[in-house]
């Protein structure tokens, strides 16, 4: 059997191109101990406050309480699939969701992921959950009315653009029923809208959503849902995360609302 040095050493040379010589260095822990949606890991020395730990199975941790000898992780997922001993690797990122114009009409979770069956929400814009709020003396004055479409509130307490409102009530009272039909009123206006339902039924949310797509509202609607049934860190993420991805629009020169 007869070998072509030629062939041979041309090979060898297509390989020595291609040889990628980089190296992903990573910080690995082990778990202490976990219970109810907290772990706290050993070994992680070197994690940031907010950053995306990834433990064994595949499930998002994010460091909260660094302590001198561990780290107090909050699990963003199934907790009872986590045992002593699991490791715990750190991703050198901090806590971050898909944002534009991908995720419009779009129902997900707190981290982005997608709960409406159309497939993965694909976009390369990220932006950080943590990040400094704009200063007094930086923002805008409010001097743009935003139309509730409720006649009673538009005249009699007018709620602007960059405002905040507050909406108190005893149960069964009518209060997501005010936020759905600000959203709603908000067709054509330009105004892209935020639902973030935290600790709610999923059949209640179900209603939302169904409302909102027989009015045509979910074309410039996301729904962020951290249901009754999610985990209490996932639950505690849900609002920095709906007014992270609102506030992408916000910093593009659009208008947002957030529910």
């Amino acid at each position: 059997m007869k070998f072509n040095a030629d062939e041979i050493a041309s090979v060898l040379q297509a390989e020595i191109e291609q040889f990628d010589a980089q190296i992903d260095v990573r910080e690995v822990g082990r778990v202490l101990e976990v219970g109810d949606g907290i772990a706290r890991v050993y070994g992680l020395s070197g994690v940031m406050s907010g950053e995306m730990v990834e433990f064994a199975n595949g499930t998002i941790g994010l460091a909260f309480n660094l302590e001198e000898n561990s780290v107090g992780i909050i699990i963003l997922g199934d907790y009872l699939e986590i045992n002593e001993g699991d490791e715990v690797r750190s991703t050198g990122k901090l806590l971050s969701v898909p944002v534009g114009d991908e995720i419009l009409g779009r129902v997900v979770d707190p981290l982005g992921n997608p709960l409406d069956g159309k497939g993965p929400v694909v976009t390369n814009n990220r932006r950080d959950v943590e990040v400094i709020a704009t200063g007094v003396a930086e923002r805008q004055p409010v001097c743009e009315p935003l139309q509730t479409g409720i006649k009673a509130v538009d005249a009699m307490t007018p709620i602007g653009r960059g405002q905040r409102e507050l909406i108190i009530g005893d149960r069964k009272t009518g209060k997501t029923a005010i936020g759905i039909d600000a959203i709603i009123n908000q067709k054509g206006s330009g105004v892209k809208c935020f639902y973030v339902a935290v600790g709610q039924k999923e059949s209640t949310v179900a209603t939302v959503i169904d409302a909102l797509s027989k009015h045509g509202a979910m074309d410039y609607t996301t729904v962020i849902v951290a249901g009754a049934s999610a985990p209490a860190p996932v639950q505690y993420v849900a609002p920095y995360s709906g007014t992270a991805m609102a506030e992408h629009f916000m910093h593009n020169g659009q208008h947002a609302l957030i529910v």
